[in-house]
This record gives structure tokens, sequence and C-alpha cells, in this order.
């Protein structure tokens, strides 16, 4: 706030000076038979009514105006001062809520990242369930397999072992004649498929 003492530090020096040319002036206009008011017969009335409208002045400026002046300045400085005030608790405010936002979004992107991990670790105990299943069932099909072709090969050998026993009997009783040991036959086609026959 603007202090009257202030206003008339100001103003005081500026008046003493335009009264002391005002008076310097009167007198060359004097000199010279100009204008009335610089008539110096009137010169300490006119400066006294000066020194009057000036306190007047004074006093209306020091007492009214610039009280008014004081009041509208610090209520202008109080609103800016509330207004810088709620610039600063909005900064706040929204610093907070993009910490907040920061926050969540973090947040979020963990859930969703433990979310893939999660949905990734099922789907690969999920394949290593099934690969399991279906190798457990491929080794029954080969076993099943294997089975049937140690069958198969069973019956292959017994059927070449008639048909061999049969022609060597055939042979023996064109060779020889007469009926050859069944028994003897069997037993030497059998050690000859076995790779022992002599």
């Amino acid at each position: 706030m603007v202090k009257p003492r202030s206003l008339y530090d100001r103003f005081a020096p500026a008046l003493v000076a335009a009264a002391l040319g005002l008076v310097s002036f009167s007198a060359a206009a004097q000199e010279k038979k100009g204008m009335p008011q610089f008539d110096p017969n009137t010169m300490p009335s006119q400066i006294f009514w000066l020194i009057v409208c000036f306190a007047i002045l004074y006093v209306i400026m020091s007492r009214v105006v610039m009280p008014t002046l004081g009041g509208t300045i610090e209520a202008r400085a109080a609103k800016i001062q509330g207004d810088l005030d709620a610039a600063a608790k909005a900064r706040d405010e929204a610093k907070a809520a993009l910490a907040h936002y920061e926050k969540s979004i973090a947040d979020a992107r963990a859930e969703a990242q433990a979310a893939n991990r999660a949905a990734a670790d099922a789907a690969s105990a999920a394949t290593n369930a099934k690969l399991a299943e279906v190798g457990q069932r491929i080794g029954a099909e080969i076993a099943a397999a294997e089975q049937r072709i140690d069958e198969a090969r069973a019956a292959a050998m017994d059927n070449v072992r008639s048909m061999a026993v049969e022609v060597a009997q055939a042979a023996y009783g064109k060779l020889v004649g007469g009926q050859a040991d069944a028994a003897r036959v069997d037993a030497l086609v059998g050690a000859a498929l076995r790779g022992g026959a002599r």
C-alpha cells in the first residue's frame, strides 16, 4: 500500500519549483506588461491560494483517494495471491493425478504381464500333457505293432518250418525211399532255421 507521506515527498518539490517558476515568470511578464494573473502585486495571494489548494488536495488524496486505492490494491493483491494459491493447488492436484495415472498404468501392465505369463505357463503345461499323452499312445501302438510283427514272424516261421519238413520228407522219400522220421526231420529243420543245422 502507498503511504500518503511518500506522495507528499513526491509532489512537494515539484510544487515549490512550480511556484518559484511562476514568480519568476510573472516578474518577467510584469516587465513586459503581459498577462494580469502574473501581476507581482497579486502574486502573494495567488501563492497563498495555491498552497491552500495543494493542502486540500493533499488531504483529499491522503484521506480518501489513497486509502481507496490502497484497499483496491490490497484486494487485487489478495485476489492475485488467491489465484496463485489456487493455481499451485491445481498444479499439485494435477501432479498427484498424473502420479496416480502412471501408477495405475504400471499396475495394469504388471497384471497383464502376470496374466500373460500364467496363460503361457498353462498353455505350456497343457501342451506338455498332450505331448506326453500322444507319446504314450504312440508307444503303446508301437508296442502293439511290434507284438503283431513278432506274432506274424512266428506264424511265418511255423509255416516255413512246416513246408520245409514236408519238402524234406518228400525229398527223403524220393532219394532214399520209405518214410522219413517226422520228429527227426522236424528237429533238423528247426536246427537249420535257428542257424545250427549241419
